[in-house]
């Protein structure tokens, strides 16, 4: 469903260790943007890290390290070296010369950074129209400040990593041209919000469930274990990027179940303020389902990362089952030590959407929760049930 005719690229990561981000943080960072990388199919190479106490404003990196990374970069015949932290204009335009020479119109090395690898996996999973028109005005919005260093060459490109969507076209010179498809693209999401916005009012008289995560926990698993609906699930990042709706039924009652895209960390602004509208699933949600990947050592940061997240959307204190996901893949080892901590989660289940472990005991969970708030709407519903039946919602 979403193969690309991408070529195999290859690729160096590189990262920093600061005064706010120690040696263990630098490699989580590195092995989840290695991740990303593989994403999109490209082959990472090598990982290069050093200690500085920030960012060098003109290359990220040192001098000697930059010299050590071009001369590997070369010899290997890398295609492009990815950041693991924003870079601003004048850095990339700086490495760009390191790596590539003065001409940076014929770049042969790509440089990226973590957002722009994250923009380009949403441009390959975009679907819809809503979620594709997200993307490329994200896009737009990461490329405007840097015209000056990549608009040119980038017109010349024919494709790949980091070079899909406007990459791809020939493109504008002219600032005023740009903001202009900008600010097209900005009514065209105002329209299609609208619409959404229409179609989320129909359902103010139904229970909503949202289920929420990082980045490949199982959440689309989960929603085909609950929806009993052909739902796509993929061991990648990002597998979803639009929003999926799907009617469930438990035991009499009904409610609409919403699968939406997962979280990261360092997760672009710009995707943020784009995905707003299918963000708002979440915000209008009744009850929320946060499922987390108990097999990952990271999961409690991973739970942080999403929580931050949330509250920057506006979602507090909204009534939510942690989903613990993967429980088949922790050993009694690790068991014992999750255990061994002191969490304050509420209405906590330790599952396995894949093995279908536990399943019947979160149904329950979620039937408690859901009902208390159907029974709200309905107070008379006892009186009138409807059949039980389970199936998709029609947008």
């Amino acid at each position: 469903m979403y193969e690309t005719a991408l070529k195999n690229e290859t690729a160096v990561l590189v990262a920093l260790i600061t005064d706010t981000q120690d040696e263990p943080t630098t490699q989580v960072y590195l092995d989840e943007l290695a991740f990303l990388a593989t994403t999109l199919n490209i082959k990472v190479q090598k990982h290069f890290t050093q200690r500085l106490p920030r960012p060098h404003t003109s290359t990220f990196v040192g001098k000697g390290k930059l010299e050590e990374i071009v001369e590997y970069v070369r010899v290997k015949g890398i295609d492009m070296v990815i950041f693991d932290d924003d870079l601003q204009p004048s850095q990339v335009r700086n490495l760009e010369k390191a790596f590539n020479g003065e001409n940076v119109d014929n770049a042969k090395i790509k440089i990226l950074d973590r957002s722009l690898l994250i923009l380009d996996i949403f441009s390959h999973r975009a679907q819809t129209t809503q979620a594709r028109t997200q993307v490329e005005l994200a896009q737009y919005q990461y490329l405007l400040p840097r015209l000056t260093r990549m608009w040119s060459h980038l017109s010349k490109q024919k494709g790949g990593i980091g070079m899909r969507g406007p990459g791809e076209k020939e493109l504008e010179t002219d600032r005023r041209i740009v903001k202009d498809k900008i600010a097209i693209l900005r009514d065209k999401l105002t329209k299609i919000e609208q619409q959404s916005a229409t179609r989320r009012k129909t359902r103010e008289r139904m229970v909503r469930v949202a289920l929420v995560g990082y980045t490949n926990v199982g959440k689309s698993t989960l929603m085909r274990l609950l929806s009993k609906a052909d739902v796509f699930a993929e061991n990648k990042l990002f597998a979803t990027v639009d929003s999926t709706v799907r009617k469930v039924v438990l035991n009499q009652i009904p409610f609409l179940l919403t699968d939406t895209v997962g979280f990261i960390r360092k997760l672009p602004t710009l995707l943020i303020e784009s995905f707003k509208s299918t963000l708002a699933e979440i915000v209008e949600a009744d009850i929320l389902l946060h499922v987390a990947d108990l097999s990952s050592p990271h999961c409690y940061e991973q739970i942080d990362v999403v929580n931050q997240t949330l509250l920057e959307i506006g979602v507090e204190d909204k009534p939510t089952i942690i989903v613990f996901n993967k429980a088949d893949l922790v050993n009694p080892e690790q068991m014992e030590t999750w255990e061994s901590k002191e969490y304050n989660f509420q209405n906590t289940i330790r599952i396995s959407a894949l093995k279908k472990q536990n399943h019947d005991a979160l149904r329950q969970m979620i039937y408690s929760m859901a009902s208390e708030k159907f029974y709200a709407i309905y107070p008379n519903f006892l009186q009138n049930p409807i059949l039980e039946g389970e199936g998709e919602y029609e947008e």
